[in-house]
C-alpha cells in the first residue's frame, strides 16, 4: 500500500498531482468544518458548505461521500498557526484530523490559515451582513480563502 502524502510543502503536493484535479479546502474548527472547492485547473476557489461536527467517523463518511461526488483529487486543510508562525494549540488537532483523513488516499496539503477567519469576517462586516448571516457563512468562506491562497501558491512560478 502506498503512503498518502501529508505535507506543508506546496511543491511536493503539486508534484503529487501532475494532472491537477479538483481540490477541497477545509477550515476545520471544533464545531464545524467549512468546505470549499476549486476547479480542476486550480484557478478559483468557491465556498461549498459547512458541516456541523459530530462523531469523527460519521463526519468522515459524509466528507468521503462529498469528495467522491465532487471528484476531488486532493485536500487542503487549514493549519491555524500563531501570528508569529509558531504552532497554535489547534495545530495539533488539525494535524490529527489530516492524519485521520489520509486513508482516503488523497494527497493532503496543510496550509497556513492565520488570517482566513479575520479576512472573511472583515469582508462580511463591510458588506453589512447580520451576525446570524456571518455565522452561517464564515466557515465556508474561510475554507474558500484558505483554498484560494493554496492554489495561488501552487500556481506561483508557472
Amino acid at each position: 500500500m502506498t503512503q498518502t502524502l501529508l505535507t506543508a510543502d506546496r511543491t511536493a503536493f503539486r508534484d503529487a498531482l501532475p494532472q491537477g484535479g479538483r481540490l477541497l479546502g477545509m477550515d476545520v474548527g471544533t464545531k464545524t468544518i467549512g468546505l470549499a472547492l476549486c476547479d480542476a485547473g486550480w484557478s478559483i476557489a468557491s465556498p461549498a458548505h459547512t458541516v456541523a461536527r459530530g462523531k469523527f467517523s460519521k463526519d468522515k463518511v459524509a466528507l468521503a461521500a462529498f469528495i467522491e461526488q465532487q471528484q476531488v483529487r486532493g485536500l487542503v486543510i487549514g493549519l491555524p498557526l500563531n501570528l508569529d508562525g509558531s504552532e497554535s494549540p489547534r495545530c495539533q488537532a488539525n494535524r490529527a484530523f489530516a492524519r485521520n483523513m489520509a486513508d482516503l488516499g488523497l494527497p493532503i496539503l496543510l496550509w497556513d490559515e492565520r488570517w482566513s477567519t479575520q479576512a472573511v469576517t472583515r469582508t462580511l462586516l463591510e458588506a453589512d451582513a447580520s451576525r446570524a448571516r456571518r455565522g452561517e457563512l464564515v466557515d465556508k468562506l474561510a475554507a474558500s480563502y484558505i483554498l484560494q491562497g493554496a492554489i495561488d501558491g501552487l500556481m506561483a512560478g508557472f
